[in-house]
Formats: C-alpha cells, structure tokens, sequence
C-alpha cells in the first residue's frame, strides 16, 4: 500500500511518512505536486555450460568457442534505481541501473551507473529517452534472464517525441543506421502502434518507417511490423506473444540482425511465446521460447527456458530458471541456470 502525505516542510518528516510497496514510495506535496521513488535490488547467481562464450544476460549475438567451457558467477548489475516528479500535467521520470561497466572481479566489483530512461510528459505528448513505442512493453515475459528471449524480442530505449490518443500512438525517434552509415542519418525513424485493451488482455499493431544510409553513400528505406500481446487465461495465468516480419533489423532480437550488410537491406523474421502459470496465489511458472532468423546473413538463432517463482513476502521474490541459448548457423549452444532474489523498493 502506497503512503500518501501532507505536505512536508522538512526532509525527516518525509522519510518518516513512507511505507515500502511493490509501487514504490510516493509522498503526496499538495497542489498537484507528487515525489515517487521506486526501483529494486537484484542479485543474480549463474551458471553457463557450453560452446557459446558467457554472458550475464544472453542477447541476439554470441560468440562460439569451438569447445565446450563452463563459467559461474554472482553480480548485482540489474539493480536499478527510479524517481517521478509529478506537478499538475506534467511528469518527470528518471531511471538508472548499474550495468555501465567500471569494475573488476579482483578487488571491488564496482559497476558504474547506467541510464535507462529520462523523459517528460505533458497531457498527451512524451518526451526523451525511453523504451521506443514500436514495443509492447506487457508482452515481455517474466524471467531470470535479464530479459528473457531478447531472440525474439523487440528490445530498444532511444530518444523520442511521441503523441498518444487513446490506443493511437504516433512517434519520431532516434535514428541508427546499425551496419551502415549512422553519421548520415538525418531523417527520424517514424513509428505508428495501436493497442487494443480490454477485459481479456491487450494486442497491438505496430509499424516502422526508416530511412537508412549505407557505408558506400546511399540511401535505403526500410519497412518492419509487429504484432504482440498479452491474453489473459485461466486464474491468474497469461499467454504473451510477439511476431515480427521485415526490415525491422536493430528494432527486434537485440544483435541478431543489423539493418545493413553492405548496400542492402536485411529483413529479419523473429517471434517470442511464453506461458505464465499461477501454482497459487504467489507461486508461478513461465516457460518460453524465442526464435530469430535473417535473409541475408542467413542467422539463425533460439533460446528457451523454464522458471520458478515465488513472493516470500509482498516485496521479496526468489526464483530459478534453466534454459538455452542456440546460435544454429554456428553449430553451437549453451545451457544455463540462474537463482535471482530481488527485492522491489
């Protein structure tokens, strides 16, 4: 339950008045204004068995070995820290975690702190940097993994001015000749998405427009859509989905495909499934899968896994995932186990 207080005059009063939620901290200044602080902890242990190099989290890209290696780790780096600054119409909203780099194993594991997402919103327009409107941010499913099957997952944060009204979202957003020429991007990336809400879950359409520049000078236009979701099933379980076909190249899979192999464009074909089941009120599974292949590069990736979840308290959730990841045109995989612990501010 979030605390909602007077306003304060002095910084002990406020602290005095919180009361921790799933939501975060939130203290009510009067006259519209608002403070919120939210975030959690996370602390991950895993382990990685197989012929594609480690990672903390698995991405599009990998790197083959040639020989099978194992590797076990414990790292703190998902931990994030966010604030909302609320006066009238208008919001703020900042969020920071800890995977910037910096430290090392030997003496201190030090991370530097990384932004996520730095935007301001006003009535129906969104300002800055934060996830790109082509995603459908309630079709990620829940894991250990830092985002689950990012093979077939559209996955971006970038600079953006988007306008909404009611389902209808319309953007321009930062442009990234990913594979080509990104010092002659000019032209915004232009996203269009319509969600459709209703008692039984959420579907959206999305479509994207670009303009890409190739290292030998030219200009290529590039065309992608989605469509994703998430259904409500029986109790408290849910289907979560996404489908994506055409030149969505960095838009989707996270480095399984660029949006240029020298002067032409790549078209990528990605999908995600995943199930979440409700043992009991706190306890659930969700079992996924996500698959990637390009037309050009003829890239061919999969990574599936299974979890265990459960809440010990309203803030506190444990949880254990196996899984793999697959780079098919390499002949080369690795499974994995992961216990996380995170704990929500």
């Amino acid at each position: 339950m979030i605390s909602h207080c007077k306003k304060l005059v002095v910084a002990g009063s406020l602290l005095a008045c919180a009361s921790p939620a799933l939501a975060g901290y939130e203290f009510d200044l009067g006259d519209g204004n608002k403070l919120k602080f939210g975030g959690y902890i996370k602390i991950d242990t895993r382990y990685v068995d197989g012929d594609v190099a480690y990672r903390d989290f698995w991405i599009g890209g990998g790197t083959p070995l040639g020989e099978d290696k194992s590797q076990f780790k414990i790292f703190a780096n998902e931990t994030r820290f966010n604030t909302t600054y609320t006066h009238g119409d208008v919001t703020g909203f900042l969020e920071f975690d800890l995977y910037g780099g910096g430290g090392n194993e030997i003496i201190s594991n030090s991370y530097h702190p990384r932004l996520r997402h730095a935007f301001i919103k006003y009535q129906d327009w969104l300002v800055g940097q934060t996830w790109t409107t082509y995603m459908n941010t309630s079709a990620i499913p829940e894991s250990a993994d830092f985002a689950g099957a990012t093979v077939g997952l559209s996955f971006i944060r970038q600079g953006q001015i988007r306008y909404s009204n009611g389902g209808f979202q319309l953007a321009i957003e930062n442009p990234e000749s990913f594979g080509g020429d990104p010092s002659e991007d000019g032209v915004p990336d232009f996203i269009g998405k319509y969600t459709h809400k209703a008692d039984w879950g959420n579907v959206s359409a999305s479509l994207l427009a670009r303009q890409l520049n190739t290292v030998g000078g030219n200009s290529e236009s590039a065309f992608g859509y989605s469509l994703a979701g998430r259904i409500n099933s029986m109790g408290k379980d849910d289907f979560r989905f996404q489908l994506h076909l055409g030149e969505t190249g960095r838009y989707t899979t996270v480095t399984t495909a660029t949006d240029l192999v020298g002067e032409e464009v790549e078209e990528t074909t990605s999908f995600l499934a995943a199930y979440r089941h409700y043992w009991n009120d706190t306890l659930r599974s969700t079992v996924l899968y996500g698959y990637a292949e390009t037309d050009i590069t003829d890239v061919e990736r999969a990574q599936w896994s299974v979890n265990i979840f459960d809440n010990l308290t309203k803030e506190l959730a444990v949880g254990f995932e196996v899984g793999n990841f697959e780079m098919k045109d390499a002949n080369a995989d690795s499974f994995y186990g992961q216990f996380s612990m995170r704990y929500t501010l």
